[in-house]
Order: C-alpha cells, then sequence, then structure tokens
C-alpha cells in the first residue's frame, strides 16, 4: 500500500513490526494491529515460524535475547512465542476489518501457502534468510512483491540474493537496508548505504529500523526509502526479546507523521519558483528605480539608478547604463523597458 502525497512524491510504505511483541497472546496480536493502524501504519507484519524446525534445542539464545526473556536457548524462547493457523485467521480478519494489510514473515517454509492464502499483499524475507538459497527460490515463485531486509549482508550478499529471487521469477523486488543489533545505536546505521544499494542493485530500497528513536526512519525516508518498517510494541518494559528495541503507540504515531511530512516536502528536484513565490518575488526582489528626477531623453549613468524594492521594474541584475529615457522618469519611480530607447 503506497500513500500519495502529492503530485511528484509518494510516501513510504510503513510495516508497523508486531514480530513477536504479542508473547504468545492472540489478544495482544489484535490489540496491536489496533495500535498500527490508528498510528497510521500501512501494513502490521507478524513472524510465523515452528522453533521445532527453526532451530535445534540446543541453539544458544542471543545475549539480548536471554536477558529479555531469561531462556537460555532459541528453541524454548521460540515455542512460547508461536502462533498457531488459527491465530494468524484471527489476526488477518482483524487486518481486513480494520483496514490495514496483513503481513507475516515466514520461517517454516511448511506455512508459506498458509500465510499466502491469508492475502498477504506481500512476502516480507528476514535478513536471517538472506543466505538461504532454496528458500529464496521458493519465494521469488509466488508472483509476489518481496521485500527483502539485508542485516548482517554484504553487497555480494545483497547480490546474489536478487540474483536468485530474479532467476526463480521475482519481478517486484525491494531491498531494506537493516543493521540487525537490537537495539542499534545511531553510529552502526549507516544510513548512506540505502543511496548505495539504490544504485547498485537497481532496484527500490527501504530500511528496516532497529535503532530505539523514531530519527533513523525519518531521515531514511528523506534519503529516498521506499518502505520503512519499525518494530511495534505496547509497552516496553514488557518480557521478551524485541519490546526494548520497539517504539510504544505515540512514538510510531509521531514517526510516521515525520515520514509523511518529510516525503511531502521532497518534490520532483527540479529547481523553479513554486506557486506562490512570484508575489513574494515582487516584494522582496529589487528592480531598477531613478536616484532621482531624470529627463526625457537622459542617458542612465552610475548614480542616476539605484536598485530598491520593489520588483515591478528591469531587474537589478540587468546592465542598462547607456540607454536613453523616453519620458521623465519621477524619483523613486521603477524604471521599465517601455521607458528605454
Amino acid at each position: 500500500m503506497i500513500n500519495p502525497m502529492s503530485d511528484n512524491h509518494t510516501s513510504p510504505t510503513v510495516i508497523a513490526e508486531a514480530g513477536v511483541n504479542h508473547n504468545g497472546d492472540v489478544a495482544l496480536a489484535l490489540a496491536l494491529v489496533d495500535a498500527a493502524k490508528e498510528a497510521g501504519a500501512d501494513m502490521v507484519k507478524f513472524q510465523a515460524f515452528s522453533a521445532d524446525s527453526l532451530t535445534s534445542a540446543a541453539a544458544p539464545a542471543a545475549k539480548y535475547q536471554s536477558d529479555r526473556t531469561g531462556h537460555s536457548n532459541q528453541h524454548a524462547m521460540l515455542k512460547a512465542l508461536e502462533l498457531s493457523e488459527d491465530a494468524f485467521r484471527r489476526i488477518a480478519d482483524h487486518c481486513t476489518a480494520s483496514g490495514i494489510d496483513f503481513l507475516c514473515t515466514p520461517f517454516d517454509l511448511d506455512q508459506l501457502d498458509f500465510l499466502l492464502s491469508l492475502n498477504m499483499p506481500a512476502i516480507k524475507i528476514a535478513s536471517g534468510e538472506l543466505t538461504n538459497g532454496p528458500a529464496l527460490a521458493l519465494f521469488g515463485r509466488q508472483g509476489k512483491p518481496v521485500y527483502l531486509s539485508t542485516g548482517m549482508a554484504t553487497m555480494a550478499e545483497v547480490e546474489i540474493a536478487v540474483d536468485t529471487l530474479r532467476t526463480a521469477g521475482a519481478t517486484d523486488i525491494t531491498a531494506l537496508h537493516c543493521t540487525s543489533l537490537y537495539p542499534a545505536p545511531p553510529e552502526r546505521l549507516n544510513l548512506n548505504a540505502i543511496t548505495t544499494m539504490r544504485e547498485t542493485l537497481g532496484i527500490p530500497v527501504g530500511y528496516s529500523d532497529h535503532s530505539t528513536t523514531i530519527y533513523a526512519s525519518i531521515a531514511a525516508a528523506a534519503l529516498g526509502a521506499t518502505v520503512i518498517e519499525k518494530h511495534l510494541t505496547l509497552d516496553k518494559s514488557m518480557p521478551g526479546p524485541d519490546h526494548a528495541a520497539s517504539l510504544e503507540p505515540k512514538e510510531l504515531t509521531a514517526m510516521i507523521a515525520g515520514i509523511r511530512e518529510v516525503a511531502a516536502s521532497l518534490g520532483d528536484g527540479v529547481k523553479r519558483p513554486e506557486p506562490g513565490e512570484a508575489e513574494t518575488a515582487q516584494v522582496a526582489r529589487r528592480s531598477w528605480h531613478a536616484r532621482s528626477d531624470l529627463a526625457a531623453g537622459q542617458t542612465l549613468k552610475a548614480g542616476d539608478i539605484e536598485p530598491m524594492r520593489p520588483a515591478s521594474g528591469i531587474p537589478a541584475n540587468r546592465d542598462i547604463l547607456g540607454r536613453a529615457l523616453v519620458r521623465p522618469i519621477p524619483a523613486g519611480t521603477p524604471i521599465l523597458e517601455t521607458d528605454l530607447t
């Protein structure tokens, strides 16, 4: 879903990443849908996975995950965050009723067909799957727009992933610049990579923001990001791996307002006067005026004229010295082209 902001520019698609911030509670997931819609997001995204197929029982949790969940391994943490197919149906139906697009990142490929049946407008590929060639090929064959997160990746790895998607049949690919730190400090965001990626890949580039404030996403919009993804929580203090790196609803509302305003202000890049500026120019610019009473037939010389407001006469960047007057000009009067030979 793209939001037109002006005749010359469109606002980025904003994805509120609910992720696993529902803590395994469907009621909390539905509340996140409501918060995303109220904040002005275009899509709200969740994550679908089976802990048994995604990770081994011995896989350690990242430090930030264990610190925030109390789980020392990924399997136990993820098991508590699974949602059933029935839960996802309820969430997708609630999105439809609320007027916001439902999106869900598939970590379990066996769930892809089911998720697509819920009318997702696109497929979101997580950064961790960027080097998963078989999954990329499967995603590319679905005929859906693809959002590809690129955290942890080199440009060469991103190019390989994009080529894999294209070879499989994907024609609408957006790469999302991302720093896979939770949270990601400002000095690790490298937002200028958005421009580099767009120029190198030749495709739209967005931004998946793991910082703790609203500023990076607004800056990404100013750099031309076409998609902005940001984690949403109802309460940053809740237990769970991603709450601390998420925005609360009021913050997301402010971020989206900033993105929309920035997008509206970008324009088409052509330098020209905007409607209404002509009136300002009349009072702010200068034109040639008679410094004293000037006689008809007089040849203008330095000291006869001076640049003054308003700009209703000959612009002061034109040289009119040496030209003769065809009529007398009172002091302080702007000199017109018709006043000169």
